[in-house]
C-alpha cells in the first residue's frame, strides 16, 4: 500500500464515506453502497443500478471495482453497507462469492469487510475468507 494511512483508519474511513453517501443518496427508505480503497489512495463508492429485470442486477460494489480497473489502481480494501430505512442502523454485508472472485483479481491479501452480529467493523483477507480458493492450485505457476 502506497498510502501511510493505517489499516484501521482506512477501514473506518471507508465505512464513514459509504454510510454518509447512503444518507445523502437515499435519504428515505432502503439504502446501500459499496466502497473500495486503492493502493493509490483513492476511495471509490458505487451503488447497485436500479433495473427493471432482476436478472441483470449487479452488486453495489461492482461499480467501484470497475472504476478501480479504469484507473488501473489495485484495490486493497472493500466494504458494502446497507440499511433497511432511514431509522435503522447500517449492516456490513460480506461480499458475495461473485464479488470475492472479482476481488481475487488483486490478490488474496485484499481485505473485505464482513458481517458481524455485534456490529463491529471487521475486515478479513480474501485468503481468510476462502483458504482453499481455486487459485491455490496455480500458486507455483
Amino acid at each position: 500500500m502506497t498510502s501511510n494511512i493505517q489499516a484501521h483508519e482506512i477501514e473506518q474511513k471507508l465505512f464513514d464515506a459509504a454510510t454518509d453517501f447512503v444518507k445523502e443518496r437515499y435519504p428515505q427508505g432502503w439504502g446501500g453502497a459499496g466502497a473500495v480503497y486503492t493502493d493509490a489512495g483513492s476511495l471509490l463508492i458505487s451503488v447497485a443500478p436500479e433495473v427493471i429485470n432482476d436478472a441483470v442486477h449487479l452488486c453495489m460494489e461492482t461499480g467501484a471495482y470497475l472504476e478501480a480497473h479504469k484507473l488501473n489502481e489495485r484495490v486493497t480494501h472493500s466494504l458494502c453497507v446497507a440499511r433497511d430505512d432511514e431509522n435503522t442502523g447500517f449492516k456490513v454485508l460480506t461480499p458475495c462469492g461473485i464479488c470475492q472472485e472479482r476481488l481475487f483479481y488483486w490478490g488474496g491479501d485484499v481485505k473485505a469487510a464482513v458481517y458481524d452480529p455485534s456490529g463491529q467493523l471487521i475486515f478479513k483477507t480474501l485468503n481468510e475468507l476462502q483458504p482453499n480458493h481455486w487459485t491455490k492450485a496455480y500458486s507455483n505457476d
